[in-house]
């Protein structure tokens, strides 16, 4: 919606998108994460309506499938939003479902048919924060009539996946997804809601199950789950899901980075989540990020400071895992999550306003669904403008990525502690086989001196910096505020 329109009517769609392939590959990108593109009624398609198309705003499904292929053709893979837990209200088969219990697609949802269930709801007062009150609802607004459950809300009604029957709907619908559109995988949203929470050991076991059907289906598909929540409670997903997002690390390069100092021990905080992980299963692969389409931008978080964006960048580049970047956080777009949205699309559109491409909307892939509050042409330099700006943040993403792909340590390599324990500096080693690079973070706003020497470090080659300005001499190295040296 936000991203690239190709047909002039301002909403983002494929064939925008699909003009646009050519500047993701000059970023270094090389796989797209769609949110839902399934037909919905919402403006963010999480409510979906029909499982196997492609929603009108986006296009049509031959230009996805034009889409599909022209990414692929760049060496760029893509994976969708597959959205399991539920379905949208409008969906075919809850509009049959409400008409009764003898309808054949009744058991596709949860019903509160229990009386012991319907007397709870009805006795608790009122109350958005009453799990009660909030997860059980009544068919078009009746108290008096059944209910059934969604866990986000009344327009989003859960799928019983109890049902064998729901379970071979889901299959059909990735088989037709995976090997007759061709995407390379999914994205699972909310994947510790399947069940009821206190049904935990089920919403394990449910994976452990998809990620087998879905290997069947497509020997290399790629999955990556979104559980929100502490380390502890992800780990049991790993053994269906073995990439999750790891919302800690998020929030951990966030916090560095706006108090110019490690005061959490950055490297162990990774190290102890990482490891916690693959102790559970040896596939993990961690699906790193610093922000998502749910959260405050990162800029506005760092209040506009683009020192410690590009620190952000740099510690989220240089660590383990796949690295996710949120559309526009390469260019510096702003938004806030906490302010109150005016109309009907509530606070989340703020952080997914049209990304901008040049100067007064003179790029007719600019989008423009809704009228942007924080980033503008008057607080965001266009992309245009930072393409021919050597020392722009787009460029300083794309030098960043560049390094990264071609360093095997980086992409690959394990991560061990430097030795290094001063809190101005967020250093550690990348290991390959024979190969090792030393990262080093100078996350302040002050140079700081490191006596290597001292340290028993004995590398004299700087292979990638991010500013010019330090200085490697007889061991000792002069780093200045907010720069990255990664030596070999």
């Amino acid at each position: 919606m936000s991203f690239a329109d190709g047909d002039g009517n301002g909403k983002g769609d494929f064939r925008g998108l699909t003009s646009k392939l050519d500047y993701l590959k000059e970023l270094g990108i090389n796989g797209i994460w769609l949110m839902p593109i399934m037909p919905s009624d919402t403006y963010h398609k999480y409510h979906v309506i029909d499982y196997k198309n492609i929603d009108p705003d986006y296009g049509t499904l031959a230009d996805f499938k034009i889409f599909i292929d022209e990414a692929h053709k760049r060496g760029i893979k893509v994976i969708t939003d597959f959205v399991i837990n539920h379905t949208g209200n409008l969906h075919p088969w809850f509009l049959e479902a409400q008409k009764g219990k003898d309808n054949p697609y009744r058991d596709y949802y949860v019903w509160a048919n229990k009386d012991s269930i319907r007397n709870q709801i009805f006795k608790k007062p009122v109350s958005f924060d009453s799990d009660n009150i909030r997860k059980w609802h009544p068919v078009n607004g009746d108290t008096l009539s059944e209910h059934y459950y969604g866990y986000f809300n009344g327009l989003c009604p859960d799928l019983n996946l109890d049902n064998p029957k729901v379970k071979e709907e889901i299959l059909d619908i990735a088989r037709f997804w995976l090997n007759d559109v061709k995407v390379d995988g999914f994205r699972i949203d909310a994947a510790r809601h399947i069940f009821m929470d206190e049904r935990a050991k089920d919403n394990h076991d449910f994976w452990v199950w998809f990620q087998e059907e879905m290997e069947k289906i497509k020997p290399d598909v790629y999955l990556v789950g979104e559980v929100w929540s502490d380390a502890k409670t992800v780990a049991p997903y790993l053994k269906g899901l073995p990439s999750l997002f790891n919302f800690d690390l998020g929030y951990a390069i966030t916090n560095v980075a706006n108090a110019q100092r490690d005061t959490i021990g950055l490297v162990k905080t990774y190290k102890d989540i990482s490891d916690y992980y693959k102790s559970i299963t040896s596939e993990y692969l961690d699906a790193t990020f610093v922000k998502n389409h749910d959260q405050t931008r990162l800029l506005t978080e760092l209040k506009g400071d683009q020192n410690k964006a590009r620190m952000a960048a740099s510690l989220l580049l240089t660590l383990p895992g796949t690295p996710y970047l949120y559309y526009g956080e390469e260019i510096g777009m702003l938004g806030d999550k906490l302010k109150t949205y005016e109309d009907f699309f509530g606070p989340d559109a703020y952080v997914r306003e049209p990304f901008i491409w040049d100067m007064d909307q003179k790029d007719p892939a600019q989008t423009s669904w809704e009228k942007p509050a924080f980033s503008t042409d008057e607080t965001v330099v266009p992309a245009k403008l930072q393409e021919d700006d050597p020392n722009s943040l787009l460029n300083f993403y794309k030098r960043m990525i560049r390094y990264r792909n071609a360093s095997l340590p980086l992409t690959r390599g394990d991560i061990e502690y430097s030795g290094i324990d001063v809190s101005e500096i967020v250093s550690f080693k990348r290991i390959f086989n024979d190969q090792t690079e030393f990262v080093m973070h100078n996350v302040s706003d002050v140079e700081v001196t490191i006596n290597l020497k001292e340290k028993n470090i004995d590398l004299k080659e700087v292979a990638f910096a991010t500013s010019e300005n330090y200085i490697l001499k007889e061991g000792i190295l002069e780093l200045p505020a907010h720069t990255t040296v990664i030596l070999k």
